[in-house]
């Protein structure tokens, strides 16, 4: 018996131990780079879209102002050629009041105008613009004399290439805010036109009315 229990020791002490199944540890950091990649992503994509929109909404905003002060001039311009054309004879004193307040009408609705003026560039590129990523394809501008398949290549060899991508994108919200720019400016301008001319035409009235 002693010689058995022995001979059955050996033999298991020979059998090598059975080793712990082994756990996999989630890749935590791997995990969190993802979670946060995907949240950039999103990010970037909102922020795309909130500009975009936002300009949108002030261009429409900026004409409707130079819509309205070129409707509000040319009303004033035929009511003071309707009323006083006629009474510059009986009256000469408001000829010169009257040519102001035309010329300020005129004035404004020259700078409404050139607010909403449209500025389209030559709107062909080249496959060496494309390559080198300094074309912007998402503008109309850019591309609409050009032919569908130079077209096609562009934008493909923009889809295949984030940052040719993104480069557009921002390129894209950055003209669309000149564009804003330029045009608040000129309707300021317009605005500003506007106020202080008719102050000054009211106010050769009321010396032409004492005089």
């Amino acid at each position: 018996m002693q010689k058995e229990d022995s001979l059955a020791s050996e033999i298991t002490d020979d059998i090598p131990a059975a080793k712990p199944a082994e756990q996999k540890v989630p890749k935590v950091g791997y995990a969190s780079e993802f979670k946060k990649s995907k949240h950039h992503l999103a990010g970037v994509q909102t922020m795309f879209k909130n500009s975009s929109s936002n300009h949108q909404r002030l261009s429409m905003m900026a004409d409707n102002k130079a819509f309205i002060m070129i409707t509000v001039n040319s009303i004033i311009i035929s009511v003071a050629i309707g009323l006083f054309i006629g009474k510059f004879v009986q009256i000469p004193h408001i000829i010169w009041p009257t040519i102001l307040l035309v010329l300020v009408n005129i004035a404004a609705i020259i700078y409404s105008v050139l607010a909403t003026r449209p500025n389209i560039p030559g709107g062909t590129f080249t496959r060496e613009q494309v390559d080198n990523k300094t074309v912007n394809l998402l503008f109309f501008g850019s591309y609409y004399k050009m032919t569908l398949p130079e077209y096609e290549y562009g934008i493909r060899q923009m889809m295949d290439d984030s940052e040719f991508l993104y480069g557009s994108l921002i390129k894209d919200i950055y003209w669309q805010g000149r564009t804003l720019g330029r045009k608040f400016r000129l309707l300021r301008i317009s605005y500003d036109i506007f106020m202080y001319g008719i102050a000054l035409s009211v106010a050769g009235y009321l010396v032409a009315s004492f005089m």
